[in-house]
């Protein structure tokens, strides 16, 4: 058996890594009997960690919220890994509010690593160099995401507003599952209790997340790696077209006919220029065609080779009716 004091660092470690023990599953980790168990919690209660007990059956353990922060135990590699997430941080700025907060946090970790752990971060920090996905993303308050996050742990049901892609203002009833950071964007993998499907939700679209109080038993997620699953609804988003197009026709004739779905921009003598964005390419074309007009594509290339594609299939079209 370990003496005392390590045993106590071992269990004040098992219960920051775990929001809830069962006694007997902590005194099998611990290979200590129910009795001194329950003295070693009554020791580190002393210190000052607020250690809740549940009785019962399904009886354990769980470190509760204090009025004050106590001391955090941590091996080699989590110091390694605190240190490197701290500085990639605050090169990161996806998250707002906590640059400084993790610079100062940063400082007291290197301050107490030992040279060989310090080596480690430095060459991490030496050798790396945070990229930019997508250019600019737009931040997400400290506070929001620290909330998801303990949901997700907590297994607790969330409700949020949040902003669909189109703009449109929703509010959500979900069981949270993982946070996701893909370039510099927060993505929530959650099981949404309304459409009954697994849903991916970005940070910065979501308002006043707020724990329901309830909470449920995990899902097994389809796909096991929460990024991937992430990325693969990013991959299968429909593709939206910025169309634009010269339009041999007055704009007033041109808005009459298709003015609920385009921008038309007067350009005189009797022409115009048209911009459409939309999902669908054959959807635009079909808009164009409804001016009735001779129009010159612009932009992009991709319909371009679209309408050529399109094109060449009426033409084998005319040609099969036996015309010469």
């Amino acid at each position: 058996m370990a003496s005392t004091g390590t045993r106590i660092l071992q269990l004040l470690s098992l219960l920051q890594n775990r929001r809830y023990w069962p006694g007997d599953e902590l005194a099998a980790r611990l290979e200590v009997s129910a009795r001194t168990l329950r003295r070693d919690i009554d020791r580190l209660r002393l210190l000052g960690y607020p250690v809740e007990a549940r009785r019962g059956v399904d009886g354990g353990y769980q470190l509760a919220a204090g009025g004050a922060l106590p001391p955090l135990v941590v091996d080699n590699e989590e110091a390694v890994a605190l240190a490197v997430g701290l500085q990639a941080a605050v090169q990161a700025g996806s998250v707002a509010g906590i640059e400084e907060s993790s610079v100062r946090a940063l400082s007291k970790i290197i301050q107490l690593l030992p040279p060989g752990l310090r080596r480690q971060v430095d060459a991490l920090a030496a050798m790396t160099v945070p990229g930019v996905v997508g250019g600019d993303a737009p931040s997400v308050d400290s506070g929001v995401l620290t909330s998801i996050a303990q949901a997700c742990r907590d297994c607790e049901r969330l409700r949020f507003a949040y902003t669909a892609r189109d703009g449109a203002p929703t509010d959500r009833h979900v069981d949270p599952h993982r946070l996701v950071l893909l370039g510099r964007r927060w993505y929530l993998v959650a099981w949404d209790l309304e459409r009954f499907d697994w849903r991916t939700f970005r940070l910065d679209r979501l308002d006043r997340p707020l724990g329901t109080g309830a909470h449920f038993p995990p899902r097994a997620l389809p796909n096991d790696d929460a990024a991937q699953f992430v990325r693969q609804g990013i991959d299968n988003l429909p593709k939206r077209h910025a169309i634009e197009a010269r339009v041999q026709a007055p704009s007033s004739v041109v808005i009459e006919r298709i003015g609920r779905w385009s921008t038309v921009e007067d350009l005189g003598d009797g022409r115009c220029m048209v911009r459409i964005t939309s999902e669908s390419l054959d959807w635009a074309m079909m808009a164009l065609s409804a001016t009735e007009a001779e129009f010159e594509v612009l932009a992009p290339l991709e319909f371009l080779g679209h309408l050529a594609a399109r094109a060449e299939r009426f033409g084998r079209a005319l040609g099969g009716n036996g015309r010469a």
